[in-house]
């Protein structure tokens, strides 16, 4: 699906890139797995809504295709490319190389009679690989809509959207994640803040204009607490110039990283001070950089640093894994490597950009569900708590993030719980000025599955709170997220929740929630109703 956005299409934007059925047509046509995707049906519907169906569309996509070709960036995919093109040729009833043909004599001859043909040609092909939408990391792009996210947020199973997008597919009654195929068990959406900075930062570093949505929840100032640190480097993941003549060569690069990475075993520490900040710079540059450092053998010093006894080195080092972990071979190595327990540290003895920092790298890796696991086993997450009860905006944010990742797996439920979770949580709902009731709810739905958070959550003085909430002046989402939790507690966990918000005066708040709400908070407060009435508390 990504491939689609990056290389098909360039010479048309689209408009309609909001369209589900489009969304996962190009999904099954480009997967190797599934059976469909050579449907004549899905052919010939994507192709109708590509606009790829007459032989000057197709010719327009050859061309464009082809001056991708020498890019090494897109040669590895373009078997599949081709793939899918000759796919569309055969559905408009052309023969195979008939267009790729045709298109490369007319490209032949144009050369042969114009030489300015050429140097236009060059510079399209130059301006093609500079374009935006090549060099915007995959992993700030919405898998549906194939767009650079304004609203990332977080589903059940980990997986990260643009808030607006996945909307869409849960209102059209979808349950299951669109790229993973699982089944979502709950439809709650954690707002990824952590990814939405280093978007930002992006954005703003390589002067890309982005339309930022206005959330009712989000705070007026900026998502990154610039006080919160003296370097301006801080949180800065996949930060990369579009000007690939900027950038020195891979082989240039390799020269620099590989006597750094020796540097990082000096026995001075202003050397190695020196060393591991280059390194933070190099592997916050470009996606080549964060390769080239894990296959110079780097994960392991940067690892070994994170005990450091000098403040800044450590927080140089477990920047620098951050940076790297955004690759996914590398969030195995850094795991493989043994860093899990060590970052973990970090979180209980770094300075302030440390602990935020190891906060976002536990986000990071656990993004793998092997590491929720062992990020749990390793008692990552009671500091995670901690940093979500006293720390720093920024750390606060950090730690919301990891901690709902990781609360997906359900022994990490009962360990944030046991941690003591909740009192926070509740703090952050009752904190209008600190912007992160989303999160604060989205962590709580989860945990209310658990029959240990039910017990916990349940608790009268939290109840009340609920209530208070939903009385109180929250945004429609916000309430909507109030009642889902009220709602599994009425669900899960019998008529005593219910009957406890019914004497904090819930009644009246899901009478207007029911008229008056989000289609979501309508449904919810019915069955809340519904619930009662089946308890008799209501008539």
């Amino acid at each position: 699906m990504e491939l689609m956005g990056q290389q098909l299409k360039r010479t048309k934007r689209r408009t309609d890139t909001q369209d589900m059925e489009l969304a996962m047509d190009m999904i099954i046509v480009f997967s190797k797995e599934d059976e469909r995707n050579a449907d004549i049906a899905i052919i010939e519907r994507l192709a109708k809504k590509l606009e790829l169906r007459t032989s000057e569309e197709l010719k327009a996509e050859t061309k464009a295709i082809q001056r991708l070709a020498n890019d090494k960036r897109v040669n590895q995919h373009m078997e599949i490319i081709m793939d899918v093109l000759h796919k569309f040729k055969q559905s408009a009833g052309f023969e195979e190389n008939d267009l790729m043909h045709e298109n490369y004599l007319m490209h032949e001859d144009q050369s042969i009679n114009n030489p300015k043909v050429d140097q236009q040609q060059e510079e399209e092909q130059q301006q093609m690989i500079r374009s935006p939408t090549k060099d915007i990391p995959q992993e700030f792009l919405c898998p549906i809509t194939l767009e650079i996210m304004t609203d990332p947020v977080i589903v059940a199973t980990g997986q990260t959207y643009e808030r607006e997008s996945i909307q869409k597919w849960l209102d059209s009654n979808h349950r299951k994640c669109p790229k993973s195929g699982q089944v979502l068990e709950h439809l709650s959406l954690a707002p990824n803040y952590a990814l939405k900075n280093l978007i930002l930062q992006w954005c703003e570093k390589n002067e890309i204009p982005l339309s930022r949505k206005n959330d009712d929840n989000e705070p007026s100032t900026s998502l990154v607490d610039d006080n919160n640190h003296n370097d301006n480097d801080n949180d800065e993941i996949a930060s990369r110039n579009n000007n690939d003549d900027n950038h020195p060569s891979s082989s240039e690069n390799k020269s620099t990283i590989i006597p750094l990475i020796e540097d990082l075993c000096s026995t001075h520490l202003d050397v190695q001070r020196e060393a591991v900040h280059k390194l933070r710079l190099l592997s916050k540059e470009s996606p080549e950089n964060r390769v080239l450092i894990a296959e110079s053998c780097g994960i392991l010093p940067l690892i070994q640093l994170l005990s450091s006894p000098d403040s800044k080195i450590k927080e140089h080092a477990v920047t620098s894994l951050l940076n790297l972990s955004i690759d996914d071979t590398n969030k195995r190595l850094i795991t493989e490597e043994g860093a899990i327990p060590s970052i973990i540290q970090v979180l209980h003895n770094g300075n302030v950009g440390s602990k935020e920092n190891a906060a976002a790298t536990l986000f990071s890796l656990s993004m793998l569900d092997e590491n929720k696991v062992t990020i749990g086993l390793s008692n990552g997450i009671p500091p995670l708590v901690n940093l979500l009860a006293n720390g720093t905006v920024r750390g606060k944010r950090d730690a919301a993030t990891a901690l709902f990742n990781l609360s997906l797996n359900s022994m990490n439920k009962a360990r944030a719980i046991e941690a003591g979770i909740v009192k926070p949580l509740l703090s952050l709902l009752e904190d209008n000025e600190l912007g992160m009731i989303d999160e604060a709810l989205s962590i709580l739905l989860l945990l209310v599955s658990h029959p240990q958070g039910r017990q916990e959550i349940g608790q009268l003085g939290f109840v009340q709170a609920l209530v208070d909430f939903m009385r109180g002046d929250g945004t429609p989402k916000n309430k909507e997220g109030a009642a889902a939790i009220l709602l599994e507690l009425g669900l899960n966990g019998g008529s005593s929740f219910l009957l406890a918000a019914l004497q904090y005066g819930v009644y009246e708040c899901l009478v207007d929630m029911s008229q008056n709400g989000t289609d979501r908070a309508q449904r919810k407060a019915c069955t809340i109703l519904q619930l009662m009435r089946q308890y008799e508390q209501i008539p």
